[in-house]
């Protein structure tokens, strides 16, 4: 079978394809239109159809609209109905309804040829769901779901065998975990939505003194839910804008971000022992948050954690996919990489070289090459092999840097016209990584902090937070060889096993995907190299 899932409802608009059971290709909108989370400048603009990204998931396979089986829609909208059969009328969430109602219709106009019969809805957290049951390399597992919302839920517990999915618990708005930590990020001067990963950052600067507060604010029911009661944020700090970030700013968010771990292992326990699985799979917006991934693989029930690389909701596009596929009885093969995006091949990338007029050359050795650079303190951007689905850069389209200098954290952090509270990650082989961190290993998709050997802090300080931990990449050399040899080659040159990896793209933009983005990002940025296919592009003295 043939299917193609889609993501258009909330934000971060994604097309997945998934062909006999394998997953061919998944790409988010962003990488395409440029627009970060697919936003864009007018109102409804989280509605916005993965067009680009559908059609160039059907290329990559050599396919045609019409030649599609089913299309898998990542939201039910007779879920979003009020109980009298009535469109929900809180504003959005009609409208949203009525877009998706609409969505056969929509994507035929984006996909001409497109049967719109095929199209299928998948309820949100379903979709979700799938996007980790299906894909982890388990048969069976414990599964967690929890995000802003879909539909009118907030979270979706439930127990995966051979397959299937039986939903034992789900939390009905307004009570909210993702959306609680939304209006944080909001109220503390971020962009809701968006920039959740920046409060879970500052959450490390200051003691949760607020903790005992929150246990009355957020309360698990002891039946697999939870409540969510309205938060005065004003009370315990005032609203921030830029700059304007201070103590009980990190006491608010340290505060909250350990109320939302305690939940997690509140929800995990019930959940196993519904269960009996050893294995949790999870997904969702809340999923992403690393480090209360990490104290749930530390303090939890489970000895076997699998989170969805893409977990926010690009990732129910190819849940959805996933989900009708299974469905449709075919026999589905879990995800072996998240490099599932654009590639481009040699000769594509030497024309975009010859178009761009820059100088460049073809190293015996890329790999020992651009060891030199970064081992001369030297920042090189490396554009490799097909681009990441979801938010992390996984060394394929990153920023490579020397650990060593503490001063680095800063030059990248200027580099991408961060905050400088943000800390940036490391990247190491997958047998080296247990002498330097203590953790869950191997790590390869960054989703999970990992406390730093004393004997390292000092050796590596520029990807060392605040408190300790990094949020780090383990890299297997069969899986990656080229980045393998790279880190092996550092090593040679500085004695470290590690190297900083952070993502290639600048404050607001999404990630590069092409080399037209890469070679755009190398001429507005101060970087010293560009490793691109076999190339290297050096920046002139």
């Amino acid at each position: 079978m043939r299917v193609l899932g889609i993501n258009a409802v909330f934000h971060d608009p994604a097309a997945a394809l998934v062909v006999d059971g394998s997953i061919v290709s998944a790409a988010e909108e962003e990488r395409f239109s440029r627009r970060k989370h697919g936003k864009r400048p007018v109102p409804f603009s989280t509605w916005e159809l993965p067009e680009q990204a559908a059609r160039w998931c059907l290329r990559q396979a050599g396919l045609e609209p019409a030649d599609l089986d089913a299309v898998a829609y990542s939201y039910d909208p007779d879920l979003a109905l009020q109980p009298d059969g009535d469109l929900a009328t809180d504003g959005w969430e009609g409208l949203r309804t009525l877009f998706a109602r609409r969505a056969p219709l929509f994507l035929k106009t984006a996909l001409p040829g497109l049967d719109s019969t095929r199209v299928r809805f998948v309820p949100h957290h379903v979709a979700h769901a799938a996007s980790a049951y299906l894909a982890a390399p388990h048969s069976s597992s414990a599964v967690l779901v929890l995000d802003g919302r879909g539909e009118r839920g907030s979270h979706l517990a439930g127990h995966a065998r051979d397959g299937r999915l039986e939903i034992l618990a789900s939390q009905r708005l307004p009570h909210s975990l993702g959306l609680l930590y939304e209006e944080l990020t909001e109220h503390l001067g971020f962009l809701r939505s968006s920039d959740e990963y920046k409060v879970m950052a500052l959450a490390a600067y200051a003691e949760p003194a607020l903790l005992p507060r929150f246990r009355d604010l957020v309360q698990t029911d002891g039946q697999g839910g939870f409540r969510t009661l309205p938060v005065d944020w004003e009370t315990f700090a005032p609203r921030a804008s830029s700059g304007q970030l201070g103590d009980p700013h990190s006491v608010l968010a340290a505060s909250v971000q350990a109320r939302v771990e305690e939940v997690l292992l509140e929800l995990a326990h019930w959940l196993q022992a519904r269960t009996g699985e050893r294995a949790l799979t999870m997904a969702g917006g809340v999923a992403l948050n690393c480090v209360a991934n990490a104290r749930l693989e530390r303090e939890g029930p489970f000895s076997e954690i699998w989170v969805q690389p893409a977990s926010g909701d690009s990732g129910t596009a190819l849940g959805a996919a996933l989900w009708l596929a299974q469905e449709l009885d075919d026999s589905i093969q879990p995800m072996q990489t998240a490099a599932l995006g654009l590639g481009q091949s040699e000769s594509e990338v030497a024309a975009a070289l010859e178009v761009a007029r820059v100088p460049y050359e073809r190293p015996a050795d890329l790999a020992d090459a651009v060891a030199g650079v970064i081992a001369a303190d030297g920042v090189v951007a490396w554009v490799q092999g097909r681009s990441e689905f979801g938010p992390r850069a996984l060394g394929h389209r990153s920023l490579l840097a020397n650990p060593s200098r503490a001063e680095n954290l800063a030059r990248l952090n200027d580099i991408k016209g961060r905050e400088q509270f943000r800390p940036i990650a490391p990247m190491v082989l997958e047998e080296r990584a247990g002498e330097i961190f203590e953790g869950r290993l191997p790590s390869p998709y960054m989703l999970f902090t990992h406390r730093v050997k004393d004997g390292w802090r000092g050796r590596i300080p520029a990807v060392v937070h605040v408190d300790g931990t990094a949020r780090i990449q383990t890299v297997n050399a069969e899986a990656e060889p080229l980045l393998a040899r790279m880190l092996r080659a550092f090593e040679c040159s500085s004695g470290l096993p590690v190297v900083v990896n952070t993502s290639l793209n600048t404050a607001g933009r999404p990630m590069v995907d092409d080399a037209r983005d890469a070679l755009e990002c190398f001429g507005s940025t101060p970087v010293d190299a560009l490793a691109i296919g076999p190339y290297l592009v050096r920046r002139p003295a």
